[in-house]
């Protein structure tokens, strides 16, 4: 551990996936500069999973894919 402290920004305008389910599969995304926010919609208090932009654009394009299977 190098010391320093690491401050989590607010994410903000977090959305409903357009390809979730209408009862299940739901994620909601929501950005901060330069993080996207990843969370369940159902337990949105469990946690939200923060990752850069490069790296949700990657996962998206695999998922567009069809390479996540």
């Amino acid at each position: 551990m190098s010391g320093k402290v690491m401050t989590l920004l607010p994410l903000k305008h977090w959305r409903k996936s357009n390809r979730s389910g209408a009862e299940s599969n739901c994620v909601e995304v929501g950005h901060a500069p330069g993080i996207v926010g990843i969370r369940d919609t159902k337990n949105r208090h469990d946690g939200t999973l923060r990752v850069d932009h490069a790296t949700f654009a990657a996962f998206l394009t695999a998922v567009k894919a069809d390479r996540l299977r």
